[in-house]
């Protein structure tokens, strides 16, 4: 019986840990396949600034992922509260305060328009994020008359570009070539981990459930803060912690929040564990629905002045394809096509992981083309191993 134990716990953690263990040996893998470019402190940069977006997406699409179903128009939403923030700013003179403000609003009113008709008329997800995905489209191309608008205001370009600067080092008269701050904060991150592990496995021993030893529970946090003060480091040579690194991360923490601190988390994995069972157990599925894709407009809102502020325009081009990254992100960090099983850990793995894929294969010269083709070979084979480990542990 306890040898019973020993295997699913260690499968557990496999499915729990592989894309971390993966996304490990594909950076590897491009730092000596590209002669250590890949590692780079600008490179490292780059790579967060220009999947910035696709980490705030993949952080909103779990949600829906995580009861059995996708949003196929958040691609149409970033472009459409592109094109307001360019209107807004580039005609007509907006304050760029003001600006972002109507542009989460707007995104908020998109996630009711779709919401009602998922939640209240109960259309298939895949049926009215695909109108969506169309109309939001057609409306981009309306408001902006084919033309690309550019450039937008400085300040709202520092909300792509921008990072912190070194304000510890700065305070205490340090001359390095480093950023003091960003070590600072990576230490305090790594800090954090440690003492969140074990009050982990502290409640898990409360409740009488199986866990870790302290010793995996160090060995475990020592590799992840490795892997953390490494990816500080590259950035602290270069300039420091970008803006949409901070925006990624407070994004994170809060929506890891509400799934595994709340009643609403709860009930979002209840429905997509077994909607049917929900529903008999008194939870509000029309609700929850409604939430979840008022949740995942707004967050495409996000994007949208993310990836604007990093273009430096609004372009009625804006948001091609960016739904089917972040659905593959969210795969290939562990979250179930059928719905139930996710975390935001692992959508921000995945997210990385695409990243990662786009950055090497672009320094290994490899075309566009080959791109598309290996980034859907790796999503399928994601959810593929997904089935048969389902299949497996059925038996």
């Amino acid at each position: 019986m306890e040898q019973t134990a020993k295997v699913t716990k260690t499968k557990i953690n496999f499915r729990q840990y592989g894309m971390i263990i993966a996304l490990v040996i594909l950076a590897l893998f491009f730092f000596v396949t590209t002669n250590g470019r890949f590692g780079k402190p600008m490179n490292v940069y780059n790579i967060i600034m220009q999947n910035g977006y696709v980490l705030v997406l993949a952080i909103g699409m779990l949600l829906p992922i995580l009861t059995g179903s996708i949003d196929l128009s958040v691609g149409s939403v970033v472009a459409v509260v592109s094109a307001f923030a360019g209107v807004m700013m580039y005609n007509w003179g907006m304050p760029v305060w003001i600006t972002i403000i109507i542009c989460i609003i707007s995104g908020i009113i998109i996630g009711l328009w779709q919401g009602f008709w998922i939640a209240m008329v109960n259309m298939p997800p895949f049926i009215a994020t695909l109108g969506g995905m169309l109309i939001f489209r057609g409306l981009t191309l309306v408001i902006l008359q084919g033309k690309t608008l550019a450039p937008l205001p400085s300040s709202y370009v520092q909300i792509s570009s921008g990072y912190v600067k070194d304000y510890i080092g700065n305070l205490f008269g340090i001359k390095s070539s480093l950023n003091i701050t960003t070590i600072v904060v990576a230490v305090i991150f790594c800090i954090l981990i440690l003492i969140g592990q074990l009050n982990a496995r502290k409640q898990k021993l409360k409740y009488g459930f199986e866990v870790s030893s302290v010793g995996s529970v160090f060995l475990k946090t020592a590799v992840i803060s490795a892997a953390i003060l490494l990816v500080f480091w590259r950035l602290a040579l270069y300039k420091g912690i970008p803006y949409v690194l901070l925006i990624v991360g407070v994004l994170a923490l809060f929506y890891n929040f509400i799934l595994t601190k709340t009643t609403l988390g709860r009930h979002i994995y209840a429905v997509g564990g077994n909607a049917k069972a929900a529903e008999l157990s008194g939870i509000d599925i029309r609700r929850v629905k409604y939430i979840i894709y008022i949740n995942m407009a707004f967050m495409s809102a996000v994007a949208g002045i993310v990836f604007s502020a990093r273009l430096n325009s609004a372009s009625p081009l804006a948001g091609q394809g960016f739904e089917m990254d972040a659905i593959a992100a969210c795969y290939l960090g562990g979250a179930s096509a059928s719905g139930g099983i996710g975390t935001i850990t692992g959508a921000l793995v995945g997210g990385l992981i695409m990243g990662i894929l786009n950055n090497g294969m672009s320094l290994m010269g490899i075309s566009s083309d080959v791109q598309q083709i290996v980034k859907g070979l790796v999503v399928i084979f994601a959810v593929a191993f997904d089935i048969l480990s389902k299949n497996k542990s059925s038996r």
